[in-house]
């Protein structure tokens, strides 16, 4: 398992780190999280029917995810929740701990990423680093730029 640390910071990518109690919901963060500025954020780790392919969902922490409607914009009818076995397998991250940051983990690049344009408004975002005692600032351009260095397939979508 990689370090996230090591690698933003070889990526040249400053961070803000806040320590806090494990959080397992965005209720439960939010709490942490007041007076902090920037776009929160809900990180979905799902599956295809078959179980072949999958996908890192994230939106902000507020909005309510349409599984239904999602399946229709990436082409994969019948989307569910991925088991901690495939998130661990693929991710390797558990239960509460999910982030873009765990793309660290996916050395064969098979996650899908779909992050909804509305959170891409904010200029600062907020995600785990892999763990869920600490959330880490990292500007909108650094986060894509983060992206664009895992070289998974990424897209940018209204949900």
């Amino acid at each position: 398992m990689s370090d996230i640390y090591k690698v933003l910071d070889e990526l040249g990518i400053p961070v803000v780190k806040h320590e806090h109690p494990a959080v397992y919901t965005c209720e439960e963060a939010d709490k942490f999280y007041e007076g902090i500025p920037g776009g929160k954020s809900k990180n979905l780790f799902l599956r295809s029917k078959k179980g072949d392919k999958h996908f890192l969902v994230i939106v902000e922490s507020s909005k309510q995810v349409d599984l239904q409607k999602l399946g229709e914009i990436v082409g994969e009818p019948k989307l569910g929740f991925a088991s901690p076995e495939r998130m661990m397998k693929y991710l390797g991250l558990t239960p509460g701990s999910v982030s873009p940051f765990g793309l660290i983990n996916d050395v064969r690049h098979e996650v899908n990423v779909v992050v909804d344009n509305a959170l891409m408004e904010y200029e600062i975002l907020h995600y785990h680093p892999n763990i869920n005692t600490a959330t880490l600032e990292i500007s909108r351009d650094d986060f894509k730029k983060f992206l664009n260095w895992t070289t998974n397939s990424v897209q940018f979508v209204d949900l």
